[in-house]
């Protein structure tokens, strides 16, 4: 009993802690050039407990895009009941390209990118949640008709895909994202001409 109120108790305070260096850093994620006792004196609390809870400099940046990615989610579940595909793409691409969360996309490249060249170790949570978009869109391509291996196969290139016009959209912006966006909306739809962005000019909230 003693042990499991112990683990609820530091459930708690990492969750509290989560939450301040979520506030204090707000959607942009420590850098890779502040070092894990920086961060602890920004965010008003001591490099000891940053470690305790994240276990690194690695172990932070990952809490802190799971958490910003969970709420994303949030978002996108709770408009997905009577969305189409192209509809969940269309708001998948408006969430990431909203002024305040382009940031979130800078920091999800800066995460994978040292996922990739470090200890993949470190990034476990994050690489564990690279498949909730692809989750998301299946479902959603299941009740638009697609088969089982369809549908997954389906939103696994549709997600690599608008993840390869974000790194675009962060890196140079270009003026070919809504014919890109119709496209990838026909990839593997059953019904190609059913399935397409309307057309339309960019919209920026």
């Amino acid at each position: 009993m003693e042990k499991y109120v112990w683990e609820v108790y530091m459930s708690i305070a990492r969750q509290r802690l989560l939450e301040r260096l979520l506030s204090t850093f707000g959607e942009e994620l420590p850098g890779p050039s502040l070092s894990l006792r920086e961060i602890a004196t920004r965010a008003g609390t001591s490099h000891a407990l940053l470690r305790y809870h994240f276990g690194s400099h690695a172990g932070v940046l990952t809490a802190m895009l799971v958490a910003q990615r969970e709420q994303d989610n949030e978002v996108l579940i709770r408009g997905s009941g009577s969305a189409n595909f192209p509809d969940l793409v269309e708001r998948i691409w408006e969430l990431y390209t909203h002024p305040k969360r382009i940031a979130r996309v800078r920091s999800f490249f800066l995460v994978a990118g040292l996922a990739a060249q470090g200890d993949s170790e470190a990034f476990t949570d994050f690489i564990s949640s690279l498949g909730d978009l692809s989750s998301l869109l299946a479902d959603v391509a299941r009740r638009d008709g697609d088969s089982e291996e369809g549908a997954v196969v389906r939103a696994t290139v549709t997600v690599a895909a608008i993840r390869g016009l974000l790194l675009q959209e962060v890196l140079a912006p270009g003026a070919l994202t809504r014919p890109a966006l119709r496209l990838i909306c026909q990839l593997g739809s059953p019904s190609a001409e059913a399935h397409t962005v309307p057309d339309g000019s960019e919209r920026r909230p």
